[in-house]
């Protein structure tokens, strides 16, 4: 049986100054490559192997891969452009704190995040979905079985687990935080309310 694993990126500097990262290609902070160990020391604590790390291919998903599997033992992070970020369009580079403003009322709101809808030059999120199926179907083809570990983003993370288990788009955002460094696994024989194997409390965007 074929298992996947999904972490998010431990903080950057877009994160830490709440800008929205896009493609913006920022390096982790202090704090990001000490989630980064975080996550890392938890994986090897739990016996959790990877035969197999991808990567996208932004230096915060890519560094984060490499703490991981230089701490955990797992093979070095392959990049998979598949698994970069969701593009903003022109919401790249903009504060965190105007997308209500400037893409009100195609939104979305949660407990910790204003998802942007549909703002010029962005992938929406069944965008995502028919990505997160094309990866999920490379994947598939290349591998069987084993342990796969995705290190990737909020936005495409959410919808690789969405897109996984047959999920409404808008009812996965707003069913938990996707936290940076959090881990979820996706399985035959995990049900997707039982996705969250550790969360680090950080919620950035």
């Amino acid at each position: 049986m074929l298992q996947i694993y999904i972490a998010r990126h431990g903080q950057n500097i877009d994160n830490g100054k709440g800008i929205l990262n896009g493609h913006r290609d920022e390096a982790l902070t202090t704090k990001g490559i000490e989630q980064a160990h975080e996550i890392a020391n938890k994986i090897k604590e739990s016996g959790i192997t990877f035969d197999y790390v991808y990567s996208s291919p932004l230096q915060r998903a890519f560094e984060t891969a490499k703490i991981i599997s230089e701490v955990s033992d797992a093979p070095p992070p392959q990049k998979e452009d598949l698994l970069i970020e969701r593009d903003f369009g022109i919401m790249t580079g903009k504060k965190l704190a105007d997308i209500e403003s400037l893409c009100a009322p195609d939104i979305l709101k949660t407990d910790t995040i204003t998802y942007f809808l549909n703002p010029e030059g962005a992938e929406t999120f069944p965008d995502l979905m028919n990505r997160a199926r094309v990866l999920l179907d490379k994947i598939n083809n290349l591998h069987k079985t084993g342990n796969i570990l995705f290190v990737c983003h909020g936005d495409f993370g959410k919808m690789i687990y969405a897109e996984y288990y047959h999920l409404d788009w808008k009812t996965v955002l707003t069913q938990f935080h996707f936290g940076n460094c959090d881990l979820l696994l996706l399985s035959e024989d995990s049900p997707a309310e039982d996705a969250h194997v550790f969360k680090i409390e950080q919620f950035n965007h």
